[in-house]
């Protein structure tokens, strides 16, 4: 089992381990136990991954000894907000749930996002460990303690920086994962590739079809690259004031698509569109050289992933959700451009007009 330390400014409380290989979860119970995070233990799921998975994971947890109940919710993006938030805390506080109890996601990133929100906010804040069982959760939100729910005006604009006790990664959810799930994933790890590891950039670029085949040796190499490199830059930047404001390469315009959408573009999708209007705001100021940024589109385009902005979208509504980026300073919309593969940096503006112009070019 590959073992991943995530340390936090030298706080032992507050460092963590992701634990990856596959077909664990018969493992995940005793590991659970003998960290002894709490004395009862409240798993949070979604309706779709709760019919797979709830009651098995009960029966894991049970098997050790350890007290467990299951709270679920309605599946999707839509669930990701302050009414879930108040249905779950109203279950904790019937089922009797205190400060020696301690939350578990069991689910994708909504579930994941969601369940460190109330576990942050919950009696001031209780423990809770990440069981990631999507591609994108495992690679990407399990990973760094950010938690947080939508509102109308934007994606996670409620939330808070809150670390899990544990992370499990078990490949072997992958194997029951709808396509438009796992390329969601892969959008997050063609991420990594150009924001920090040229090697696992062209490996995607090889492997193509071994990872659409699903070869478990090849996830388990772009898993592991991937939370790494997430893991690393957390270390260095836990509050995202820094360094890590990196990964958020191709989200900020993503992000105002996905709004603009009504979620009906996925989070993946986005963020893929993203990363090529990102791409082309580089080469267009000179930066990024257009070999480079031909390779970024024509590896997305590959993997399945969206490549244009649907003519549906409003070039104002997505302009318009990027004035409510988190990440944005006073008017300055901020964006993670690339100077080369694997050398992005930051920059506080970029004109209108070229974003503007970006978005048409990409309809």
């Amino acid at each position: 089992m590959k073992k991943i330390r995530v340390n936090l400014d030298r706080r032992s409380n507050l460092s963590y381990d992701i634990f990856i290989e596959n077909d664990i979860l018969d493992r995940i119970g005793l590991l659970i136990a003998k960290k002894n995070v709490a004395r009862r233990y409240i798993v949070i799921s979604d309706s779709n991954v709760s019919s797979i998975y709830g009651e098995k994971f009960l029966e894991i947890l049970r098997g050790v000894n350890l007290p467990a109940d299951l709270i679920e919710f309605p599946a999707g993006e839509a669930s990701k907000n302050i009414d879930t938030v108040s249905s779950i805390v109203r279950k904790l506080i019937e089922m009797g749930a205190d400060r020696s109890s301690a939350l578990v996601a069991l689910g994708g990133g909504v579930t994941g996002d969601v369940t460190g929100f109330v576990a942050s906010i919950y009696m001031r804040s209780i423990p809770y460990i990440q069981v990631p069982t999507s591609l994108l959760a495992q690679v990407d939100s399990s990973i760094g303690g950010k938690t947080g729910i939508d509102l109308p005006e934007g994606k996670n604009l409620l939330g808070t920086f809150f670390q899990p006790k544990m992370v499990f990664t078990d490949l072997k959810f992958l194997e029951t994962l709808p396509d438009d799930e796992f390329n969601n994933g892969l959008a997050e790890i063609i991420k990594c590739g150009v924001i920090d590891d040229v090697e696992l950039f062209h490996l995607l670029e090889r492997e193509g079809e071994a990872i659409k085949n699903r070869n478990p040796d090849i996830l388990e190499t772009i898993v592991e690259r991937t939370c790494r490199i997430k893991g690393g830059i957390v270390e260095i930047d836990e509050k995202d004031a820094g360094i890590r404001r990196i990964l958020n390469f191709g989200h900020t315009l993503g992000h105002a698509i996905e709004t603009a959408s009504g979620y009906t573009i996925s989070h993946g999708n986005a963020v893929s569109v993203g990363m090529i209007a990102t791409a082309r705001i580089s080469e267009k100021l000179n930066y990024l050289s257009t070999g480079e940024r031909n390779m970024i589109e024509k590896l997305i385009e590959n993997t399945g992933l969206l490549n244009k902005i649907p003519e549906s979208i409003e070039t104002a509504d997505i302009i318009s959700g990027m004035k409510t980026d988190k990440k944005k300073k006073g008017d300055s919309i901020h964006f993670v451009l690339l100077k080369k593969l694997g050398v992005p940096f930051s920059n506080g503006s970029v004109e209108k007009r070229l974003i503007r112009e970006t978005i048409e070019g990409l309809r």
